[in-house]
């Protein structure tokens, strides 16, 4: 479960035509988690404290039979309409019961540090070319540098400027895998003014140079 859209990657490892690999993304309002914890008379909110952006957890029964019902509407868009608001309450309900209900309630809270954060998250993913400020953001979430780093670090798992990296270079692999962009122009295109700058980060998150990464990725298409 994820509560802020943090810049990460995957892989599918096993997948084939027969048997192809399916993933569904489900957008929980925090006004659907207020309205379930009424209705399940779960209304102990935990302390406001900060809460880790993304948590893996086991899928219980229950809520794996609910993800896959969810998953059947594909085949019946007819009945999404009716059936997904209820499938998503259920959801809603699974998760608020089982490991991960305590970081699900604090969804609805507003105010507090986790909610700063995520608002830094959104300024720093609409702005991720620009320099960036600690002491400007800070001030614009009404806290001291010191704090705004501490407690966005323990919300993300990371500094605000490696956040702010990672977002460039993530950028920078897509431009020169889907718009052909070569190294340099992709490095400049999200914020860097020194080539070998670029390389160095970028092989440092990825494992590889530039052009030997994209290399290997067009290759594992290819292949596909």
């Amino acid at each position: 479960m994820a509560t802020l859209e943090l810049p990460v990657t995957g892989r599918v490892i096993q997948a084939t035509s027969d048997h192809p690999y399916l993933s569904i993304r489900v957008e929980i309002e925090p006004s659907l988690v207020g309205q379930v914890m009424v209705e399940a008379g779960q209304l102990s909110f935990p302390p406001a404290s900060e809460s880790k952006a993304v948590v893996v957890s086991s899928l219980g029964g229950g809520l794996l039979d609910a993800v896959v019902r969810l998953g059947r509407l594909l085949e019946t868009p007819s009945e999404a309409r009716v059936l997904l608001p209820i499938l998503k309450r259920e959801i809603v309900y699974r998760l608020m019961i089982g490991e991960q209900g305590a970081r699900l309630r604090h969804l609805p809270l507003q105010g507090g540090h986790t909610d700063r954060i995520a608002r830094a998250v959104e300024k720093l993913r609409n702005n991720f070319t620009q320099n960036l400020s600690i002491e400007g953001l800070a001030k614009d979430l009404g806290m001291s540098p010191s704090g705004f780093h501490h407690h966005f670090k323990v919300v993300t798992d990371m500094s605000p400027l490696q956040f702010q990296k990672q977002l460039r270079l993530q950028e920078a692999r897509r431009l020169m895998l889907g718009e052909s962009l070569d190294a340099a122009s992709a490095g400049y295109r999200v914020g860097y003014d020194d080539p070998s700058h670029f390389s160095r980060d970028y092989k440092r998150l990825f494992g590889d140079s530039p052009v030997r990464d994209v290399d290997r990725l067009r290759s594992m298409v290819s292949a596909d």
